[in-house]
């Protein structure tokens, strides 16, 4: 079944609500980006996303896009429609068309979260759709992941060859270091499936194991949290050192006593990001 958005919202927030995106980001955002909520089919099944986009635009105007691929597992770290007003509208506000998928089996989307299987296909099949929405140049990619999302990010660069940077907070890049110590996704995967190897499965996930599929042409920002005590920052800083052995363009930056959530850094890391944007995207 072809991949396509069946239905799209666009988010209106409460004047309580708006105060806050102010406070937390900027009134630009509330005043001249768009922000949708949307479900579309992937392999056939229903799957909730955000579509983010500047307000004035002339038929014209052709955006790059950004694909951002969020953190956590099925509904745990999902993005509300507030944050993603914020998230995603000021990511939007720099000149970009941004997408976002939830991910199958997650906010009451169809099928099951795998955790780096074939809900990867939700990320690559959101790309498809976006030739559909006006204003995009879909020949300029730029892919940001957190998290889990890191590690959605770097196996999907495997995929699409057309990536020209990635940005990776607080990214997962060896994820069975990360889940064993994880009792919940260990059980997930027993359950779903038993008698696989999970040490096996993991490592073909991981951009560590699977370092020479990464293409060396992405230009490649990695930033962590210097107090990520969730996903450490060595899995950003074995990367780097890969990087650097290889000779692929990168930065990495880690930001004292920051947490997983970048609290106490995050507008230094969203003006990194915009940077990084602007010079390679």
């Amino acid at each position: 079944m072809k991949p396509e958005i069946i239905e799209r919202e666009v988010i209106h927030l409460s004047p309580h609500f708006e105060k806050m995106l102010i406070s937390g980001w900027n009134e630009d955002i509330l005043k001249n980006t768009v922000t949708e909520r949307i479900i579309y089919l992937s392999d056939g099944y229903k799957v909730k996303g955000y579509l983010s986009y500047p307000k004035s635009l002339t038929p014209d105007d052709r955006l790059p896009c950004v694909m951002w691929n969020r953190g956590g597992m099925k509904s745990n770290g999902s993005i509300d429609s507030f944050t993603a007003r914020g998230m995603f509208g000021l990511i939007a506000s720099w000149g970009y068309t941004v997408f976002a998928s939830m991910y199958r089996g997650s906010v009451k989307g169809e099928g099951e979260d795998q955790f780096g299987g074939e809900d990867l296909n939700d990320i690559t099949n959101l790309m498809q759709i976006a030739d559909e929405i006006p204003n995009t140049d879909t020949s300029r990619w730029g892919m940001e992941g957190w998290s889990r999302g890191g590690m959605m990010t770097y196996l999907t660069l495997m995929r699409v060859p057309a990536i020209k940077c990635a940005v990776l907070v607080g990214a997962i890049s060896d994820p069975w270091a990360y889940i064993k110590t994880k009792p919940d996704i260990i059980n997930y995967y027993n359950h779903k499936l038993p008698g696989r190897n999970l040490e096996e499965i993991m490592l073909d996930r991981s951009a560590l194991h699977r370092f020479d599929e990464l293409p060396a042409d992405v230009k490649y920002l990695l930033i962590h949290g210097g107090g990520d005590d969730i996903i450490l920052p060595y899995q950003s800083i074995d990367l780097a050192r890969r990087f650097q052995e290889r000779g692929v363009t990168y930065a990495l930056h880690i930001y004292e006593e920051a947490d997983h959530f970048l609290r106490q850094s995050r507008k230094l890391a969203d003006e990194t990001k915009r940077l990084w944007y602007k010079k390679f995207l």
